[in-house]
């Protein structure tokens, strides 16, 4: 009577999926998410902990996208990963150097035909760090005290996306304000995620070199120092400008007026050279006031 319990037994952990190890193969991993930096060795963990089968089918895809690809089939590295790999007992890979593009999903699967449980497979997601290269650093030479500016810092390579820093004169700058341990002007603000420096009232000790760095977990990099300069307002500067510009203008204006025929304020008549055509014999014309009616000679009978 045991024999029919324990085919039982076998019948129901089959069809729950509670197959003992011992007859199925059944895989794990160290880590099911892995970090890697760029152009360093990482290696994908395909454990086997148990298995009858003496040579099980070993497959590693590739899923990029939604998209699977080989990237080891028929006992050999394919795909992406061609003369950059190769596979480590039990099942491990190993990419000799991640780039940035061996950033996907990749699946281990092993077929085990001699075991109850005859598949298995396991996902790992692989992401690659980028090192950040040299930020495009904009900083305006020269600003008026008591106006605003904004220095900009943009890095587009680095992953995950860096986190942006400020320098002035080789000194980093807080990004609060109020923790800095120098007096310093406490009008500016960082945006650490997109890299702009906002100074709200520019004051003369802002004056100087600034540079940005981005850095991330792969690294970090930063952009040559430029030089800021901060002026005084100018007042008598700009009332010498301004009534500068108005001499300037009265001047061109005299200039023009006299240049022409008449003059811009000539008051003569508009008749003053006018030619009255001559009379012929013969002929009597009006007089200049041509509405009176005066009598003439002709006119007495």
């Amino acid at each position: 009577m045991a024999i029919p319990r324990l085919i039982v037994c076998f019948v129901i952990y089959t069809s729950l999926g509670l197959i003992p190890s011992s007859l199925g193969v059944i895989l794990r991993t160290m880590d099911k998410i892995v970090w890697a930096n760029e152009f360093e060795p990482i290696e994908l963990t395909c454990l086997i902990e148990s298995i009858s089968t003496n040579n099980p089918r070993i497959e590693w895809k590739k899923i990029k996208n939604g998209v699977p690809s080989y990237v080891y089939f028929q006992n050999r590295i394919a795909g992406d990963l061609d003369q950059r790999a190769q596979l480590r007992e039990p099942a491990n890979i190993l990419i000799f150097n991640a780039t940035r593009s061996d950033t996907a999903e990749y699946r281990c699967e092993v077929a085990a035909i001699e075991d109850q449980r005859d598949f298995d497979e396991i996902l790992i997601s692989l992401a690659v760090r980028v090192k950040p290269v040299v930020p495009r650093c904009s900083v305006p030479e020269a600003v008026t005290v008591g106006t605003s500016t904004e220095l900009r810092c943009l890095e587009n390579e680095g992953f995950p996306a860096p986190l942006y820093r400020w320098f002035h004169n080789n000194e980093e700058l807080a990004q609060d304000p109020k923790n800095t341990p120098k007096p310093v002007n406490t009008s500016y603000s960082i945006n650490p995620d997109t890299g702009g420096l906002k100074i709200r009232i520019v004051k003369k000790e802002d004056a100087g070199e600034y540079y940005c760095q981005a850095k991330n977990d792969a690294g970090y990099a930063q952009c040559p120092s430029q030089m800021m300069e901060v002026y005084d307002v100018d007042i008598l500067g700009i009332f010498l400008k301004s009534f500068g510009g108005v001499v300037v203008f009265f001047a061109l204006a005299g200039t023009i007026c006299h240049s022409l025929k008449r003059g811009c304020f000539s008051n003569k008549g508009h008749n003053e050279n006018y030619n009255w055509p001559a009379q012929n014999e013969g002929v009597a014309y009006g007089d200049a006031d041509e509405g009176h009616f005066r009598h003439k000679s002709s006119f007495i009978i």
